[in-house]
């Protein structure tokens, strides 16, 4: 037969065993306050990040909290202004009308073929260049509806109220470049003929052999590879990508030196940079956003169409239609360059050997280019 075991337990120690698990339990949160508790904290850190990548609003030109309009500009179809500068002979004067359109962190002023081209050539030829601040920088207004084809009508509109007549040559230099292939896409009837200067590539743009367009973004500084895929896959984060100081966003937007090859650096030292001084603070005077980051997210977005694709609109070779590009190039990848050109045979392509992405900047090279352009035909 079993027999239990009785256990006195003093009536001391009972309180005292209450007294623990009464102190216990007192420390612990219930759980519907500890969920809420977080459930706070985590909206409150994304309303923080919300707010940190948001970039402020631009200050327009001519706004009461805005920079001053000191350039003569044009009202766009949708209320937009364009701000320009008319350089070489006169208008009205000009056997050649040429839109020139500028490159990254720049603006009218920065219009290379103009700036660099001899005053005895502009007026042997009569050559007239139109240069513009493209929307954003400078003295245009910004464009939050910016599409590929927009910036081509723009152009297309702007020659239109200066009345440059039915067709025009149009430039472009680095970014500019790029941009001047929307014009090729969208307005071909309006073009005389067409250069582009260094154009940056997209390495996002279909037709590249995968294996080319790896290895020539791998050439790239490691904070430039970065800051490219900020805008290419989550450009909502690249105001704040080029502007956090916790590591370096792109080398271009920052100047960074390892962006310029040894020839650049030597164009460079030459150069009196006294002229730029008096107008570098207007490039961006409305807002990074608007003018270099919203660059960068168009520029290396997804396209609707590539240039690798593009059939040739002048069929009569009424038209000619030039690349020129370094083959020392630390921001334009030659070997890219080439692969375009070898797709679209209707381009006249120039190769500048030994030379990097300012080129267009050397002694005699914008004389080089314009008789290039306007003696092809």
């Amino acid at each position: 037969m079993a027999t239990g075991v009785n256990r006195k337990i003093s009536a001391a120690s009972a309180r005292a065993h209450t007294r623990r698990a009464k102190k216990s339990n007192s420390s612990q949160l219930p759980s519907g306050i500890l969920g809420t508790a977080l459930a706070v904290l985590f909206i409150g850190f994304l309303a923080w990040a919300y707010k940190v990548i948001q970039p402020p609003p631009p200050k327009i030109c001519g706004t009461p909290d805005g920079p001053p309009i000191t350039a003569p500009r044009i009202k766009l179809r949708d209320g937009r202004h364009l701000a320009y500068k008319e350089n070489g002979v006169p208008k009205d004067e000009a056997v050649y009308k040429i839109i020139y359109v500028h490159g990254f962190d720049n603006c009218r002023h920065d219009a290379v073929l103009a700036e660099k081209l001899s005053p005895g050539i502009a007026e042997e030829m009569g050559i007239y260049i139109l240069s513009f601040d493209r929307p954003g920088y400078g003295e245009s207004d910004p464009d939050p509806n910016r599409t590929l084809k927009s910036i081509a009508l723009d152009i297309e509109e702007l020659a239109d109220q200066l009345m440059l007549g039915s067709k025009f040559y149009v430039a472009g230099f680095s970014m500019g470049g790029q941009i001047v292939w929307n014009c090729v896409k969208y307005i071909p009837h309006r073009l005389e003929g067409v250069v582009l200067i260094a154009p940056v590539i997209n390495y996002w743009w279909p037709g590249f052999p995968a294996n080319l367009t790896t290895e020539a973004y791998r050439q790239q500084n490691i904070q430039d590879q970065w800051a490219l895929r900020v805008a290419h896959y989550a450009p909502w984060l690249t105001y704040w990508w080029n502007t956090q100081q916790w590591f370096p966003g792109s080398g271009v937007i920052s100047g960074s030196p390892h962006i310029f090859s040894r020839e650049d650096k030597e164009i460079l030292a030459k150069m009196s940079h006294t002229h730029r001084k008096s107008y570098a603070a207007q490039i961006r005077q409305q807002g990074d956003y608007e003018s270099v980051h919203r660059d960068l997210n168009i520029g290396f977005s997804n396209w609707e169409y590539s240039p690798l694709d593009l059939e040739n609109p002048f069929p009569n070779s009424e038209v000619s239609v030039h690349i020129w590009q370094g083959d020392d190039d630390a921001m334009v990848s030659v070997t890219l360059q080439r692969y375009i050109v070898q797709k679209l045979p209707w381009i006249i392509y120039h190769e500048v050997p030994g030379s990097g992405h300012l080129f267009p900047l050397a002694d005699g090279m914008s004389d080089t280019i314009i008789k290039k352009l306007l003696r092809a035909k």
